[in-house]
C-alpha cells in the first residue's frame, strides 16, 4: 500500500475539516457544497487509515510480548487477530484508492428516446421513466421532467429529465446505452412477443464555466407550453427552445417547458445545452484517444445493447456482466430496484481496475511502481 498517498489524503481531510469550520466557507454556498462533498468522500478512507495506524501500533506491542514466556500464548493470538484485520483493511483501502470518475458527484440530464418498435417503444420509454423515478426516490435523488414528446397510446417518443442530488451521476451512469424489451404488447391480438428498444443517455450536468456558450451561436425561441402542465403553465409563452448553431451539422435543439417561469425555463435549457456540448466534447476526446491506442474494449457508442428486459421470463439481463450475476428479477427492477444491478456493475469495474493495476505493477516490478492511484 502506498503510504505516501494515504498520508496526503489524511492531510487533505484535516484541511477540509478546518475549512468547514471557517465562517467564510458558509458564506459561499458553492464552496461549502464542494467541501462537504469532499468530506463525505474522504471520511470512509480516513477512518480506515486511522484504524490501520492504531492497529499497526498494537501489533508492534503484541509482537514485543512474544518474548515474554508468561504472555507468549496470549500475544500470539493477538498477533494473529491483528494481522488478519490489517490485511482486511489493506484490501478495503486498495479499493477506496482506485481512480474515481470526476463526474460522479454531478447532477444529471437524463434523456430517453424511443427506438425500434413503434408505439411499443414509446410505451417502454414511459415504463423506464417510471422505473428511474422510483429508483431516484429510493436513492434520495429528485427527478424532474423538463420536456416530453408524447407518442401513440400514451407513450413518449422522447423524454428529457434532470436528476439532482448527492452523486446523481454515479447512481445513473451505468444506464447509458440501448435498453431492449421483449414482451407481448397491449396491441398484440395473437399473443406474439415483440422486441423494442429505447436509447438512454446520461449526461453529467455541465458546471458553470465548463462550457463557454457564444450567445451569437444560440437562438432562443419562446412559445406556449404543450400538453398537461398544471393550471396556468400552458396559457402563457413560458416554454423555451434553445437552438445551437441552427441549420449547421452541429445543430443542437433543447426544449424546456416544465416551469411557469420563462426565465427559469431559459436557464435550464441553457444548462441542458451546455451539458450536451460537454458530452459531445468528451465523446470526441475519447474517440481520439481510442484511435491513438489503436485498440478498443468496446465501441462505446450509445447504440450498443446493454440490457434486455424479458417480461415472459420475468428477467432482466445486463449484458456487461457474466454468469448468474447478470440476471435480475424484472418485477423488482421495474419497481425501482436498480441498486443490485448498479452494485454489480460497480463491483465488476473495481475488479477490472484492480486486475489492470496488478498487471501494471508486474510490468514495472524491479523498477519501482509509479503512483497510479486517483483520489478517493
Amino acid at each position: 500500500m502506498t503510504g505516501g498517498r494515504l498520508d496526503e489524503l489524511a492531510a487533505e481531510f484535516g484541511m477540509v475539516e478546518r475549512a468547514l469550520g471557517d465562517p467564510a466557507a458558509l458564506a459561499d454556498a458553492r464552496e461549502y457544497a464542494r467541501l462537504t462533498r469532499r468530506h463525505r468522500e474522504l471520511t470512509p478512507l480516513v477512518t480506515l487509515y486511522r484504524e490501520r495506524e492504531a492497529l499497526t501500533r498494537d501489533l508492534a506491542g503484541a509482537r514485543e510480548l512474544l518474548a515474554d514466556p508468561d504472555m507468549r500464548d496470549l500475544a500470539a493470538g493477538e498477533v494473529e487477530t491483528l494481522t488478519t484485520r490489517l490485511a482486511g483493511i489493506e484490501a478495503e483501502l486498495e479499493v477506496l484508492l482506485l481512480p474515481t470518475d470526476p463526474d460522479d458527484a454531478k447532477d444529471v440530464i437524463l434523456e430517453l428516446r424511443a427506438g425500434a418498435g413503434g408505439a411499443e417503444a414509446g410505451l417502454f420509454a414511459v415504463d423506464l421513466l417510471r422505473m428511474y423515478t422510483r429508483y431516484a426516490e429510493g436513492a434520495g435523488l429528485k427527478l424532474n421532467v423538463l420536456d416530453a414528446s408524447e407518442s401513440d397510446l400514451g407513450g413518449a417518443s422522447k423524454v428529457v429529465a434532470e436528476v439532482t442530488g448527492e452523486f446523481a451521476f454515479r447512481a445513473l451512469k451505468w444506464e447509458r446505452g440501448v435498453h431492449r424489451v421483449q414482451r407481448v404488447p397491449a396491441t398484440e391480438s395473437q399473443g406474439r412477443i415483440h422486441t423494442s428498444t429505447v436509447t438512454v443517455a446520461v449526461l453529467p450536468e455541465a458546471e458553470q464555466g465548463e462550457v463557454q456558450l457564444d450567445p451569437s451561436e444560440v437562438r432562443i425561441d419562446v412559445f406556449r407550453s404543450q400538453g398537461a402542465g398544471g393550471q396556468g403553465v400552458n396559457t402563457t409563452d413560458s416554454a423555451v427552445r434553445a437552438v445551437y448553431r441552427a441549420g449547421t451539422p452541429d445543430e443542437i435543439v433543447v426544449v424546456c417547458q416544465d416551469s411557469r417561469s420563462q426565465i427559469k425555463n431559459r436557464e435550464k435549457a441553457l444548462v441542458v445545452l451546455a451539458s450536451r456540448l460537454a458530452e459531445r466534447e468528451r465523446a470526441a476526446r475519447e474517440e481520439r484517444e481510442r484511435e491513438t491506442r489503436a485498440s478498443q474494449v468496446g465501441t462505446g457508442e450509445r447504440s450498443e445493447k446493454i440490457r434486455t428486459y424479458n417480461y415472459p421470463q420475468n428477467r432482466v439481463t445486463d449484458h456487461r456482466l457474466e454468469g448468474d450475476a447478470k440476471n435480475f428479477a424484472l418485477d423488482s427492477v421495474m419497481a425501482g430496484g436498480l441498486s443490485p444491478v448498479v452494485a454489480a456493475l460497480a463491483r465488476d469495474e473495481r475488479e477490472r481496475q484492480l486486475l489492470a493495476m496488478q498487471d501494471e505493477g508486474g510490468a514495472e516490478a524491479g523498477g519501482g511502481r509509479r503512483g497510479t492511484y486517483g483520489s478517493a
